[in-house]
């Protein structure tokens, strides 16, 4: 049903049918038998054997050993919410694909965000690539957009799949280390493999460490077509851009999240939904016309290139809000089931090899996952569109299918389901012929070029943290002739970084360049280029004790949490703290079970006492300190500047009057008034002040 506002709830009321509600309800069986105890098993007397015949205990045994179904061998570890896809530019001339041409209509969607190689109980905010996967319950059927936070892959050639997951997994002998790049037999793969290097710098820079799925790009990878009424076929790449702006975390505040709270994005995303702060994306597409298919410098059908931007710019032609959370983990974002073949008319592949793999490889999975063929009949997969097929039996079959006929062609069943007409799928007829060979079409080649013009378009604090995770990571390997090889193949890259890179891992820096830096950038490939100009859902932490400011706190607060932002109250105890004239503030949470990695920001209010404690409490040291080494914004009041001042804070300038003053993220005034708030609001604003200057800070 569509309502008035043109919002399609067709998903949810497919959904609604099959949601059980346990209010007000008796407990049964699997059968429906009520049940009058299930504390304690039947048994011989009350000392005695359990007997067999206790159906219950046993019906609730074997059900509970089957809970758990097998992980998926990647994207183990996800998070999901449905939301709905609203078109704002028809792409009919393109294309006959209903939801993409039909600007009235919504489309409802379910959209699971994932890390790659973790199980599914390692911690969200690894170093890794994140999966940004989206199914669409079109009317025209299921269209599945299996995309990642990165626009390229790591291999050329889908057949290459099994040893790149091999490598990046845990090692064989020890199970270590989980969810994580950083070890011999990944580096070993990459050292081996130039096509990896383009994809390696975008797993080195702070992509793989995004701050909230809010906060993070989606691409399809890969070059597909779209077709439209005549048969013409237009190359296509499909884009998702956070409306909050593209940001990360500082690598040394994952590690410490990762232990806090390793729950951080999930989390984020379930509260953002929960509190109407909906997380929003801007749907964008690059097209490519079919006879300019060879007009670029590098091949359309190799999933390790990108189409620059300033080449062929996004056009952005819908949006995407997600604003309802799943009712079951396990039902809908573990049953969930992604496949790249779910396509629809007007939508269709390319020649591209990893993308034809995929095409073989997510039916595969989930074949074994979800215990046989039907799992398209779990509600969180069921499209839409009406399903009649001759699909009959094995598990878990859920339809009651009626008549004689199960078989293509009949006349016992009226012929029905009948061969569709107009509007059915039809694949893009391409002309193909060739010899049947194993062998890399040589437009596939240049493995370094566009790794080149990645480390060109990066911003100096963005390289800066690129060498750092290259140093890390290789740090990690035991072997020095892996070390080596890498730094090698970084020499191709970019001469500086190969230098940098070696100078920091032991190994003997390269004397020159193999090739000469080509010069070209794109700015559209910084994080640096797309400031957000928004406070939603920003988490900020206000520093309390004993003689605070209620004041300052009420009104900076209040001003906080108008702009969008969720302020949180942190004291040395929870409760509530007395304030300097004579009331009471309300403490959210004890200081020492939370951190600073688990926050956007910090507040700290005036008031002599409040500020005279805070600063002899090494929690609250630390916790300024901590932000401020992690580039975050800071706000002092007043007395609260003292606390700045015992953390080491210096070479900022801090206000010295009525005026307040924002120096490097750091805001400082003499009380709430004027614009201290505004100022605030801005440094938060700005995500991460990341050319401060924090190396003297201890923390």
């Amino acid at each position: 049903m569509v309502d008035p506002a043109g919002r399609d709830d067709r998903k949810q009321e497919q959904l609604d049918r099959r949601r059980v509600s346990p209010e007000g309800a008796e407990l049964t069986t699997d059968q429906g038998v009520r049940v009058d105890d299930t504390d304690n098993s039947l048994a011989a007397g009350e000392r005695g054997p359990s007997l067999m015949d206790d159906f219950h205990l046993r019906e609730k045994i074997t059900h509970f050993d089957h809970e758990r179904i097998p992980e998926r061998v990647v994207h183990a570890r996800g998070s999901g919410a449905y939301g709905q896809f609203t078109l704002h530019e028809s792409l009919a001339e393109y294309t006959t694909a209903e939801f993409l041409c039909d600007t009235s209509l919504t489309t409802p969607v379910f959209v699971r965000f994932s890390t790659v190689a973790g199980s599914r109980g390692s911690a969200d905010t690894v170093r890794d690539v994140r999966g940004f996967a989206t199914k669409f319950y079109t009317r025209q059927g299921n269209f599945d957009l299996v995309g990642n936070n990165m626009p390229v892959f790591f291999i050329q050639d889908g057949i290459k799949f099994p040893d790149f997951v091999h490598a990046v997994k845990p090692e064989p002998p020890n199970e270590i280390p989980q969810a994580s790049s950083a070890h011999d037999t990944l580096w070993d793969f990459v050292q081996l493999q130039p096509e990896t290097m383009h994809m390696m710098m975008w797993l080195m820079s702070d992509r793989a460490l995004p701050r909230s799925f809010a906060m993070m790009q989606g691409f399809g990878v890969h070059t597909f077509r779209l077709v439209n009424r005549e048969g013409r076929s237009t190359f296509v790449k499909f884009h998702w851009r956070p409306r909050l702006g593209t940001h990360s975390l500082a690598w040394d505040e994952t590690q410490k999240i990762a232990g806090k709270n390793p729950d951080f994005n999930r989390a984020d995303l379930w509260e953002r939904i929960e509190a109407g702060a909906f997380p929003e994306y801007e749907f964008g597409v690059q097209l490519v016309p079919e006879e300019d298919e060879h007009r670029f410098g590098f091949d359309l059908l190799d999933p390790t290139k990108i189409i620059p931007e300033e080449e062929v710019p996004v056009r952005p032609v819908g949006t995407l809000v997600l604003d309802r959370n799943p009712d079951n983990f396990f039902a809908e974002t573990e049953q969930v089931a992604f496949h790249l073949g779910n396509v629809v008319p007007g939508i269709d592949f390319s020649n591209d090899p990893l993308l034809q793999a995929r095409l073989f490889s997510y039916l595969d999975t989930q074949l074994i996952r979800l215990g046989g063929p039907n799992f398209p009949q779990i509600p969180v997969n069921r499209p839409v569109a009406p399903v009649h097929n001759h699909h009959r039996d094995g598990y878990h079959q859920t339809d009651v299918h009626q008549g004689q006929a199960s078989y293509h062609k009949n006349s016992l069943s009226g012929g029905c389901p009948a061969v569709g007409g107009e509007g059915s799928f039809t694949h893009y007829q391409e002309r193909v012929d060739g010899s049947k060979i194993r062998k890399r079409s040589e437009s596939f080649a240049d493995h370094y070029s566009q790794a080149t013009l990645f480390w060109n378009s990066m911003s100096d604090w963005e390289k800066e943290h690129i060498v750092g995770a290259f140093r890390f990571e290789l740090g990690k390997c035991d072997h020095r002739h892996i070390r080596e090889g890498v730094v090698e193949h970084l020499n191709h890259v970019d001469h500086d970084l190969a230098v940098q890179v070696a100078e920091g891992i032991g190994v003997e820096p390269p004397k020159a360049p193999v090739t000469a830096n080509h010069g070209r950038t794109s700015p559209a490939l910084s994080q640096a280029n797309a400031p957000a100009d928004s406070v939603q859902a920003r988490k900020i932490a206000v520093l309390v004790a004993d003689g605070v400011d209620s004041s300052a706190v009420a009104a900076v607060g209040d001003a906080l949490t108008e702009a969008g932002a969720v302020v949180e109250v942190l004291a040395a105890k929870d409760g509530f703290v007395q304030a300097a004239n004579g009331g009471r503030v309300e403490v959210t949470r004890a200081m020492p079970t939370v951190a600073s990695v688990l926050y956007d920001a910090v507040l700290v209010p005036g008031g002599e006492q409040s500020a005279r404690i805070l600063a002899q409490d090494g929690d609250a040291v630390h916790f300024v300190a901590e932000a401020f080494v992690h580039c975050k914004a800071i706000g002092a009041l007043d007395a609260g500047v003292g606390l700045l001042e015992r953390a080491g804070i210096n070479g900022v300038e801090f206000s010295g009057g009525d005026r307040a003053v924002s120096d490097g993220g750091v805001v400082t005034g003499r009380g709430p008034g004027g614009d201290f708030s505004v100022k605030l609001i801005e440094a938060i604003a700005a995500h991460r002040h990341w050319t401060r200057k924090k190396a003297h800070v201890p923390a």
